[in-house]
C-alpha cells in the first residue's frame, strides 16, 4: 500500500506545495508545530532515511537548504530546525520547522491549526522567496 506521501506525490491527495523537482517534493505540514512547518519528501518510497542511496540522501539536504532559506525569509524565526523522526509515516522525510527556542521542536507540543486560506497564504509567501 502506498504511503500517504506517495499518494500526495501522485496527486491523489492535495497538499500545500512549496517546491518540487524530479526527486523531491516540499509541502506544508497540515498539522504543524509552527507556521511554515514544511516536509521535504523524496519521491522514491523508502521507509528509513538512512536506507536512501548516498546521492538521494545528499541531494535531499541540498534541496532542504533551498526550502529552509525561503522559509526563513517568510516566517519570523531565529532559524529553521531540521529533524528526521521517521516513525509517523513509513516514507523517509525531513521536517523543516521555524524555531525561536529549542522547545519549538518538541513534537509533544500542541499542533497549530490554520484555515485553508491561511495555508495557501503561508505557502505562497514561501514560494515567493524561493
Amino acid at each position: 500500500m502506498a504511503s500517504i506521501f506517495s499518494r500526495i506525490i501522485a496527486g491523489e491527495i492535495p497538499c500545500y506545495k512549496i517546491a518540487e523537482n524530479e526527486n523531491f517534493i516540499a509541502f506544508l505540514d497540515v498539522n504543524p508545530l509552527a507556521k511554515g512547518h514544511t516536509l521535504v519528501v523524496p519521491k522514491v518510497e523508502i521507509d528509513y532515511i538512512f536506507d536512501l542511496n548516498d546521492q538521494i540522501l545528499s541531494d535531499i539536504l541540498i534541496f532542504s537548504k533551498q526550502i529552509s532559506q525561503a522559509i526563513e525569509k517568510s516566517i519570523a524565526c531565529e532559524r529553521i530546525g531540521l529533524t528526521v523522526i521517521g516513525l509517523e509515516v513509513p516514507h523517509a522525510h525531513i521536517h523543516l520547522i521555524p524555531i525561536t527556542t529549542e522547545s519549538d521542536m518538541n513534537f509533544r507540543n500542541p499542533r497549530l491549526k490554520f484555515s485553508a486560506e491561511e495555508m495557501v497564504e503561508i505557502a505562497d509567501n514561501i514560494i515567493q522567496n524561493l
